[in-house]
């Protein structure tokens, strides 16, 4: 049987990554983001394109009526949902150090990187847990893409780190809590990714990368996030729920 895939901000950057390694898969998809549909048409062709169903689920999902949308789209297109990739996330408008920072871009930050993924996963859950018992060899799982910024302090985006930081720990509470059900949870941390959100800063990433800033001298690109993402989907871990798999070239590496 056909497995589904959703996808939180799957049209472009990172998500879109995903998406289309998936859909290399075989896995139809769910492509939520908040951009009206005309928008990305040729986005969505291009998934298409690789011989998979893609519906496009437009919604914000900050909002519970937004969420619970999506998932009725879904439910009414494809009759299942497999897989959530957690991957929406926001920026700070403005990068402010701590001690200047406002309450409105915390708020703004939290809503759409951990509170609407906290709760979007809380119904995916739900609906995973319900199709397990139907089905005893249905298989699905929850992967959140998080950042290194989880445990790699920015003081001029605290917000951001703050958020990421969470979304570890809701990885681990879904993991536990899943865990009767056989269905795993897993977390990504990307590190330095070429995306749109990380143009503005191309030359002074080119310059660190050939200073040394890791081990791997490149950007990470979306595909490598997509090919880690294609591997948990397939059940290439299955004993390693919980897991943080870390997608930097090796920033992290704690080096003399």
């Amino acid at each position: 049987m056909k497995q589904t895939a959703l996808i939180t901000g799957g049209s472009r950057g990172i998500g879109l990554g995903i998406a289309i390694e998936l859909a290399k898969e075989g896995i139809d998809l769910a492509i939520n983001g908040v951009r009206p549909e005309e928008q990305i048409s040729q986005v969505l062709k291009q998934l298409r394109d690789l011989g998979v169903r893609v519906v496009y689920c437009q919604g914000d999902i900050t909002r519970q009526s937004e969420r619970e949308a999506i998932l009725k789209k879904i439910q009414k297109e494809f009759g299942q949902l497999n897989f959530l990739v957690n991957n929406a996330g926001v920026a700070p408008k403005e990068r402010k150090d701590i001690l200047d920072a406002s309450e409105e871009s915390f708020e703004y930050v939290m809503k759409t990187n951990l509170q609407g993924p906290y709760f979007l996963s809380q119904a995916v859950a739900n609906w995973l847990v319900e199709q397990k018992k139907a089905d005893k060899g249905f298989f699905g799982s929850m992967i959140n893409i998080s950042s290194i910024s989880a445990t790699v302090a920015s003081v001029n985006r605290g917000e951001y780190c703050v958020s990421k930081a969470g979304l570890g720990m809701m990885t681990r509470l879904f993991a536990v809590r899943l865990g009767e059900y056989d269905i795993p949870v897993y977390e990504v941390r990307p590190g330095v990714i070429e995306t749109d959100m990380t143009a503005g800063v191309k030359e002074k990433y080119d310059r660190l990368f050939k200073e040394g800033l890791t081990p791997q001298k490149r950007w990470g690109k979306p595909s490598d996030i997509g090919k880690i993402v294609l591997a948990l989907a397939k059940g290439l871990l299955p004993y390693s729920t919980g897991e943080v798999i870390m997608a930097d070239g090796g920033l992290t590496i704690p080096r003399l």
